[in-house]
């Protein structure tokens, strides 16, 4: 402060003919002492003390500004004491967001941001990192009770959680601390930020290092972001520490004002006595702040402040002193603009005689340039928010380096305001970015489920559903897929779903169509025999004419399997159920003719009988082609009022759509297999009265027998049919198509094959005849 008003003393083009004056008391960080000392400048109290020390030059304000206080709560008490009097304050410190309430705070400034923008960006430094689950401590202050409330509620927006907020009185007793220590090592939070001065954690930090708790990444508040003093003893536990830190400056020529004192001033300034003792480690004897002390030197007067290495020399972190540094620039344009109005207009103050509420006035509304840096203030006297954003590293020499890893700047928008470098910073004793969350990410194909009586951040991850999924990380809900997708494995994407259905490349489709084609193909055998052989008394005699219709029919059944397998489409479902329905109806109806010819056979050879005549080939065929068109009619019927038609069936299995074809009409769909079944009970019956007729017309028991495979494989099919799901059913089907039609062929022909081809001497006439009349005698 006093370099700075000396430099403007210097200036001639700034405050011309104005000399500014200081007054230094000392607040001892101590609310009382301040308020004392408040009051003294305020009323000009002349007396000085130790801990005072004043350079009034000629023509001294009559009316004091204040600069200061440091901390938040001392400045509120001093503020509502002097507050009547209207004299400005402005703190280069007090960063409590309180004091820009200007119902109770009207004559307060500062050059430091309101913690308002510092909560802000720290909520902003968790979000980048993705921690979402932090500790807060701090001390039972204004300082650190607004802080946390703002950080608090700043932090609930962005959905980041506080696993505890601890705050702690200043007294410092072993339960205190032991509280708040133990408070942090029962939780699960690995980042806490520190909203404390730099004194008020060193007995937590002790603690701390006592239980050996050091695997803490600590944010820190700008009350503790550069404090060199912790370094030493602390180290293990700070390095890699973030924060943000008050914008930092160079102020040229502050070194050498710095590094100029004498013992001579020592001897005037207790101050700087008492800095003088500490540095040197000697006694000034006569000075204003002599101490008695046994284990000090008396001071020599050689000591030079040129060759030492202290934090009152550094001048690389000057962050606090250019705000008080711009304090003082604040005040002093501001009396600039007053000496500079035009006269008449009724603001004018007269610079020697300041109102308070008139440089009030002027503070609230001057913007000036210094260092390079635009300066000014909004409504409230906050200045613009900038920060630095600093990481704690260690030196090659072991000693601290706060490393700028990126800044803050609220003038620049919520977008950009923030910026950091990733790759600059080192975190506390690890090479990646350390983890505090009190759940860990739900990945895709997981939804978050909140834990009752928990903060939002902490839930369990529970899979999606079967059919839903979720594409995003910490998804609330998951997505229901299409009906015609199906979620993939991991549950993160909805794909088309597989389409399933009795396939020729399937293992199933394969031996299907193969057994299907196997039996087209021994029915062609036989029939080729039966052509070969057709001269034979045991081809003649069993109606040669209906047994190659037969043939030809049960060849048809064989090949109509086909039709069931491959992919269904509306034209293949009418065509497989209308040619299988007519192929049976086909074979029923001759196996049938069959039956009636060998009853009717037996009866003509009966004396006077000529039923024969009224049941030639001719009327064998047409009864043949006349049951078969009462199918055929049930057909039309069925598929001109409700045919079958391709649906995709996912009741069975929710992750396949299975291309199957509806029936249509119910009602129509077992018309044609009751009428298949009619005519079956039909030859069945016949065949039954005419099993003991003699052996050589005698093809009944074959066709009984016949009929009862047909019978026991098509009562199995209906439960196996209804029950089976998916593809299966319409292999089902498949299958007892080609179990009947198997049936009925080697029934009815085999053993007709077996006496052709393996004993061809009971293939004669005589040998028929001879077993005739044994039979009938």
């Amino acid at each position: 402060m006093i370099f700075a008003i000396k430099e403007i003393n210097k200036r001639q083009d700034f405050l011309p003919n104005v000399t500014l004056g200081y007054r230094i008391m000392d607040s001892c960080d101590h609310t009382a002492t301040s308020l004392k000392s408040a009051l003294i400048l305020v009323n000009g109290h002349d007396e000085t003390t130790s801990n005072n020390y004043s350079c009034a030059g000629a023509g001294r304000l009559a009316s004091p500004v204040i600069i200061g206080d440091a901390g938040s709560a001392r400045s509120a008490a001093v503020l509502r004491t002097i507050g009547v009097f209207s004299v400005p304050l402005v703190s280069y410190f007090s960063s409590c967001s309180c004091l820009s309430d200007k119902r109770e705070f009207p004559t307060f400034m500062r050059t430091i941001p309101s913690d308002t923008f510092q909560i802000k960006a720290i909520v902003k430094l968790v979000k980048h990192f993705k921690w979402n689950w932090v500790g807060a401590i701090g001390t039972n202050t204004d300082y650190a009770r607004f802080a946390l409330q703002l950080f608090a509620e700043e932090a609930s927006r962005l959905n980041v959680c506080l696993a505890y907020t601890k705050l702690y009185n200043r007294e410092f007793t072993e339960e205190n601390i032991l509280e708040v220590v133990d408070v942090i090592k029962r939780s699960s939070a690995k980042v806490i930020l520190g909203f404390v001065g730099e004194s008020e954690l060193i007995p937590i930090l002790n603690e701390l290092k006592r239980q050996n708790i050091t695997d803490i990444q600590w944010i820190t508040s700008e009350a503790w972001s550069t404090a060199t003093v912790l370094w030493r003893e602390y180290q293990e536990m700070l390095i890699g520490s973030v924060g943000f830190a008050i914008r930092k400056a160079e102020i040229p020529g502050l070194k050498e004002f710095l590094t100029r004192l004498r013992i001579q001033d020592a001897y005037n300034f207790p101050l700087t006595a008492e800095l003088w003792e500490e540095i040197f480690d000697c006694t000034l004897n006569g000075s204003l702040n002599t101490r008695p002390s046994s284990s000090r030197n008396p001071c020599t007067g050689s000591e030079s402040l040129e060759k030492v290495k202290d934090t009152y020399v550094d001048v690389s972190q000057l962050r606090v002193t250019y705000n008080v540094y711009k304090a003082v620039y604040l005040i002093a344009h501001a009396l600039h603009s007053i000496g500079s109005c035009v006269n008449g207009n009724k603001m004018c103050g007269d610079l020697q005689n300041v109102v308070p509420w008139q440089l009030l006035h002027y503070m609230k509304d001057v913007s000036f340039t210094v260092l390079e840096e635009e300066v000014s203030f909004d409504e409230n006297g906050d200045p613009i928010a900038s920060y630095d954003l600093v990481n704690w590293h260690a030196g090659s020499d072991g000693s601290v380096q706060f490393v700028k890893v990126g800044h803050y700047d609220a003038s620049l928008g919520n977008e950009n305001e923030l910026v950091i470098d990733d790759s600059l910073i080192r975190w506390h004793g690890r090479q990646q970015i350390p983890k505090s969350v009190c759940s860990e990410s739900c990945s895709p194909g997981s939804r978050k489920a909140p834990r009752k009586g928990e903060p939002n951040c902490c839930f369990d991850c529970i899979p999606c559903a079967d059919g839903e999924i979720s594409n995003q990380t910490d998804s609330i809900n998951c997505i229901t897929c299409a009906v015609e997708e199906w979620p993939n494995e991991s549950k993160d994407k909805c794909l088309p779903k597989n389409v399933e259905f009795l396939s020729y490349h399937d293992v199933m489709g394969i031996t299907l169509t193969v057994v299907s084609i196997f039996g087209a193909c021994v029915t062609a055998a036989i029939a080729g025999v039966f052509l070969v052989f057709r001269n034979t008394p045991i081809v003649r005699a069993n109606n040669m004419e209906l047994s190659f219709l037969l043939l030809l029919f049960l060849a048809l059944c064989f090949l109509c399997a086909l039709a069931f397998i491959g992919e269904p489409t509306n034209g293949s479902c009418m065509t497989r159920h209308t040619v299988f329905g007519i192929s049976f109806a086909l074979c029923i109806s001759c196996i049938l003719g069959k039956t009636v010819v060998v009853l009717i056979a037996f009866r003509a050879t009966l004396p006077g009988s000529n039923v024969m005549k009224w049941f030639g080939p001719i009327q064998q065929r047409a009864s043949v082609f006349v049951c078969t068109a009462v199918q055929i009619v049930i057909c039309i019927i069925w598929l001109t009022t409700s045919p079958p038609y391709t649906v995709q069936n996912t009741r069975y299995q929710s992750g396949k759509i299975i291309l199957e074809c509806a029936v249509g009409s119910v009602f129509g769909f077992w018309c044609v297999l009751g009428y298949i079944g009619f005519l079956a009970c039909m030859c069945f019956v016949m065949a039954f009265l005419a099993r003991k007729l003699p052996d050589n017309f005698n093809e009944a028991k074959f066709i009984t027998f016949s009929m009862l495979i047909f019978f026991a494989v098509w009562i199995t099919f209906i439960p196996a049919y209804v029950s089976t799901p998916g593809k299966y059913t319409v292999a089902v089907e498949v299958f007892a198509i080609l179990a009947s039609a198997f049936g009925l062929l080697l029934c009815i022909f085999a053993p007709k094959c077996y006496i052709i081809l393996l004993k061809p001497e009971k293939n004669t006439k005589k040998h028929l005849m001879d077993r005739g009349k044994q039979n009938t005698k």
